[in-house]
């Protein structure tokens, strides 16, 4: 199915912890010099008009970016978040919202390089323009090149059959963003079945991925399937910004599985999380959740987690 536009729900609360997440993790990989590879297997638009007919239509950005905007109590690693959509958004008006192909580039320096699929027709097309775009205007302005040559390239294509000639990358660094809209069941098969793969390519990259808590079975199942991936230290943390609707539909709940998370994730998002539950709760059901711990050994049963916040 090709019918989801991530520019409905753009700079949603589920936008605030994959982004944030994902801007900690290119900081932690930027403190070593080695160039590493950044694969983002559902890339999208790369750029969001929180003005356009989708994006306005359910205005879902209230629930998350909009309302971090004017505070200035901000921890360190939203400010580093929020600080970046608003660089994007020079004349102060909340216009812009950048998806993970945007808040990786911005973070990422020029040796590493950016590896963005997306299946759907449109969205691919416009990804391809905001970047052209980006390149020409930081040829105007003189700064380093962002598309040209092999820094970034875009493939319109299913991210999860192309990750595999990806792996391992040529520096044996890098980051996998796996992100798909989740319309069918069968996404979330294709979530577990790319990850025990990609592993045994790549067994010491870091994958991170974001999945929605629904009441669908399989919503649920995800993380409890991505812990029992043998042998590989993970994260799992998610946020709600509320209780469950009574009808059952919205979204209110998201969360990140990382696999491979550097050390200083965990404390970090135990400082956190509490905050962004304050700054973005509707009612009395929000929470967190944050959970770490190690895969299960090969022919063992899986081991539960050691931690929980």
């Amino acid at each position: 199915m090709l019918s989801y536009r991530h520019a409905f729900h753009a700079g949603n609360h589920a936008d605030v912890l994959k982004h944030m997440v994902l801007i900690q993790l290119l900081r932690y990989l930027n403190q070593k010099d080695a160039p590493y590879m950044v694969i983002d297997t559902h890339a999208g638009a790369g750029v969001y008009a929180l003005d356009s007919t989708q994006a306005a239509k359910n205005a879902e950005f209230d629930t998350g970016i909009a309302r971090l905007w004017d505070r200035d109590d901000l921890p360190e690693a939203v400010a580093d978040y929020v600080g970046l959509v608003k660089g994007m958004n020079p004349s102060g008006k909340m216009r812009y919202y950048p998806g993970s192909p945007y808040c990786a580039e911005q973070v990422m320096r020029e040796q590493d390089r950016l590896r963005l699929f997306e299946l759907h027709p449109s969205e691919v097309k416009v990804l391809h323009e905001n970047f052209q775009k980006l390149e020409a205007h930081a040829a105007a302005q003189g700064q380093r090149p962002t598309a040209r040559g092999k820094r970034v390239l875009v493939q319109k294509a299913d991210g999860f059959d192309g990750l595999k000639a990806l792996l391992p990358p040529p520096s044996r660094r890098g980051l996998v963003l796996v992100d798909p809209p989740y319309e069918v069941k069968q996404d979330y098969r294709r979530v577990t079945a790319t990850l025990a793969d990609a592993l045994k390519r790549f067994a010491t990259g870091t994958y991170a991925v974001w999945y929605p808590v629904l009441q669908r079975m399989e919503s649920r199942q995800l993380p409890e399937q991505l812990k029992r991936l043998p042998g590989k230290d993970w994260l799992n943390v998610s946020l709600s910004i509320g209780a469950p609707a009574p009808d059952g539909f919205g979204l209110r709940s998201s969360g990140m599985f990382v696999i491979n998370p550097p050390w200083t994730l965990a404390p970090l998002l135990r400082q956190v999380m509490p905050w962004l539950v304050e700054a973005l709760k509707e009612d009395d059901g929000a929470r967190f959740t944050l959970e770490t711990g190690e895969g299960a050994p090969a022919s063992a049963a899986p081991r539960g987690p050691n931690r929980r916040g």
